[in-house]
């Protein structure tokens, strides 16, 4: 049929090639996620950030761990928790994660869709994430949502915590987003 889209499953998803990209699955559909180098460069410094107070306590990810949400979707999150006890065997599944992470960190770029943006929230913590960061570097902003009611906005001087997830991590917003 002209103009109709064969629905995408899983194993087809699993199958696209390795061109560089990131790709979500959304509506049983293939998703371009697209992330430049400052993007990949902040989502690192992010990483680097966090990886102390994770080691040992869970599994810390980047933007090519997908996991299913409630709804279908397989979304990849720039940079995942999942605490240990939530792990099958304490250990990373090979494949997809079963849920959301309880922690999604997403690095906002200047041509974000923010009505996805906000429909990844409310999957992520449908499916069963403790909160959501939304890093805003054009802002030099961090927003942190416990639900999706209960969000606060960090400014470059304030200190992101990493509360019962992370214990210990106390990071200035403004050391995220400095680039070079």
């Amino acid at each position: 049929m002209v103009g109709v889209k064969a629905m995408m499953s899983e194993s087809e998803f699993m199958r696209l090639p390795d061109d560089g990209r990131k790709y979500e699955m959304v509506d049983r559909e293939a998703k371009e996620a697209p992330a430049g180098m400052r993007h990949d460069e902040i989502v690192m410094r992010a990483g680097v950030a966090l990886y102390p107070y994770a080691r040992g306590r869970g599994a810390l990810s980047g933007s090519q761990a997908g996991f299913r949400m409630e709804g279908g979707n397989i979304r990849s999150p720039d940079i995942s928790f999942t605490r240990k006890e939530r792990l099958p065997g304490g250990q990373s599944p090979i494949g997809f994660g079963e849920a959301a992470p309880d922690l999604c960190i997403e690095v906002i770029s200047p041509s974000e869709d923010w009505e996805d943006a906000f429909r990844k929230i409310g999957e992520y913590f449908a499916s069963g994430a403790e909160e959501v960061w939304l890093l805003r570097p054009e802002a030099r902003q961090a927003t942190v949502y416990r639900s999706l009611l209960e969000t606060r906005v960090y400014g470059p001087e304030d200190r992101l915590g990493g509360g019962d997830l992370l214990p210990g991590l106390a990071c200035r917003v403004e050391k995220l987003f400095e680039v070079g």
